[in-house]
């Protein structure tokens, strides 16, 4: 099976492809455009990783370029695709909307046109928890409310579920969504609160706490994450003919305040804490259902998030070489 993952420098696009190239019936191929949303280096050292290993072949090539990706997609007879490459970032899409409209919609058209005329097997691709805005009606399920969206980076992934939709509709591409828990874990983006937070205590630097840290989030850790994702890859029929969608979380919310606290005790370390007001196009919770998944894949052993903390950390001080 030959698998193209897209954004594959990203953070779980990189997991993803570590683990999948361990597995000796898959070919992975992998592109992303590497671009300097945050820290290129981090991107730079996931690939280095992903070079050394056997089974994985790197491509620099924008989502936005039809004809490059269209032609990589054929050249190299792509079975499935797993798409996800994105410009990510709730806030930073209320500052610069235009940057969303590029990857996250003419970059998923994209995608889908060039899955249909190459006959993809199976496309999965990345949406986010985001989609259910300010839904109160928890744990929010896949069939939840998802017509508000507080942010255009949540417009943005709504609008490629209803896209996907419509290619399984008139073209038949069996496609599977993926709505993203706040995933957390080692690599994982700097401008994610578990990577600010440790850099703050590191560098002694404030940490801000929007809606004065009562925020609840449903975090997710990447191994799971991945392990779910494997599974759906291996166990997909490919006589189904429907549009899925799965919440892809732990099913166990805890509070920002719980979360610095355990990143303090871990890192061993404190700084100052600045109490902000709830910015706009954030959500006051998320707390996903995730028994559709855990009866699809069987797999419901989810990590801590005591114990991704601890992951996390231990990770983050060997890749920044730090000395306690």
């Amino acid at each position: 099976m030959r698998i193209l993952v897209t954004g594959c420098a990203g953070f779980i696009g990189y997991h993803l492809c570590l683990a999948l190239s361990s597995e000796s019936s898959f070919k992975i191929f992998g592109i992303d455009n590497l671009n300097n949303y945050y820290d290129v280096n981090l991107k730079k050292n996931r690939l280095k990783n992903l070079r050394k290993t056997q089974n994985f072949i790197f491509k620099k090539i924008d989502l936005i370029n039809f004809n490059n990706l269209n032609l990589f997609i054929k050249k190299n007879k792509i079975d499935i695709i797993i798409n996800l490459a994105a410009q990510a970032g709730v806030r930073f899409s209320i500052e610069k909307p235009e940057k969303y409209f590029d990857s996250n919609f003419v970059g998923f058209f994209n995608i889908l046109e060039a899955s249909r005329l190459n006959k993809i097997k199976h496309l999965i691709y990345a949406s986010s928890s985001s989609v259910y805005g300010d839904n109160e009606n928890y744990p929010l399920k896949e069939n939840s409310e998802t017509s508000n969206p507080l942010s255009f980076y949540a417009a943005s992934k709504k609008t490629n579920e209803i896209m996907a939709e419509s290619y399984n509709t008139i073209y038949k591409l069996k496609s599977t969504g993926l709505r993203f828990f706040t995933v957390y874990g080692p690599y994982g983006r700097p401008d994610m609160s578990l990577y600010k937070f440790c850099d703050a205590i590191h560098y002694k630097k404030n940490i801000y706490l929007y809606n004065n840290g009562k925020h609840l989030r449903d975090f997710t850790y990447v191994d799971d994450v991945i392990k779910s994702i494997l599974i759906i890859v291996k166990k997909y029929d490919f006589r189904v003919k429907k549009h899925k969608i799965f919440n892809i979380c732990s099913n166990n919310p805890k509070s920002l305040k719980f979360f610095l606290r355990n990143i303090e005790k871990n890192f061993k370390g404190k700084t100052k804490v600045v109490y902000l007001k709830k910015q706009k196009g954030d959500v006051y919770k998320t707390h996903g259902d995730n028994q559709n998944l855990i009866k699809f894949t069987k797999f419901k052993n989810f990590t801590s998030l005591e114990e991704g903390i601890v992951r996390f950390i231990d990770w983050y001080k060997k890749y920044h070489k730090v000395r306690y």
